[in-house]
């Protein structure tokens, strides 16, 4: 069971996050219809999640092998071309959601040290940008599992 919620994880999650970002956007549409007020911290909330499912999305594609590739040059190149092609694509992008990861972990220390606030809740900004490392992090395994996958079959 525990593998199953961890190799699905981004799924359950996106979805869960879409669920509400879909519910509390529709209650900010009917309040501003009928009581002709908008709810301001719904739109905190979408903007938020949104970013959330981006980098979930994205360890998806990453999870897959679906991720975007220009492959007009690679698909002529010999195999020796493309292994080498593969471990440097591999590379940057470890070393990019790495150094994401690092940079975003920082980012929330600044937040919780300095005590920043969102403007229609009053909640802490760390709440929404832990998702930067952690969903960085993320990508980070899911672009590890991936390379090996790749390497196991010899598919470059």
């Amino acid at each position: 069971m525990a593998k199953k919620i961890f190799d699905n994880f981004e799924e359950i999650l996106g979805s869960l996050i879409l669920m509400v970002m879909a519910v509390i956007t529709f209650a900010n549409v009917i309040t501003r219809y009928f009581i002709m007020r908008a709810l301001a911290f719904t739109e905190e909330i979408t903007i938020n999640f949104f970013v959330w499912l981006v980098m979930l999305g994205t360890a998806i594609a990453f999870k897959k092998g679906s991720n975007l590739s220009m492959t007009l040059l690679y698909d002529f190149l010999p195999k020796k071309g493309r292994k080498a092609c593969f471990i440097l694509g591999t590379a940057l992008s470890l070393v990019f959601f790495g150094l994401l990861a690092w940079l975003g972990y920082i980012e929330v220390m600044d937040e919780i040290d300095l005590n920043v606030t969102t403007e229609s809740l009053d909640i802490p900004v760390y709440y929404y940008t832990i998702a930067l490392p952690v969903f960085s992090v993320l990508i980070f395994v899911r672009i590890v599992q991936a390379a090996l996958a790749t390497i196991r079959r010899n598919e470059y």
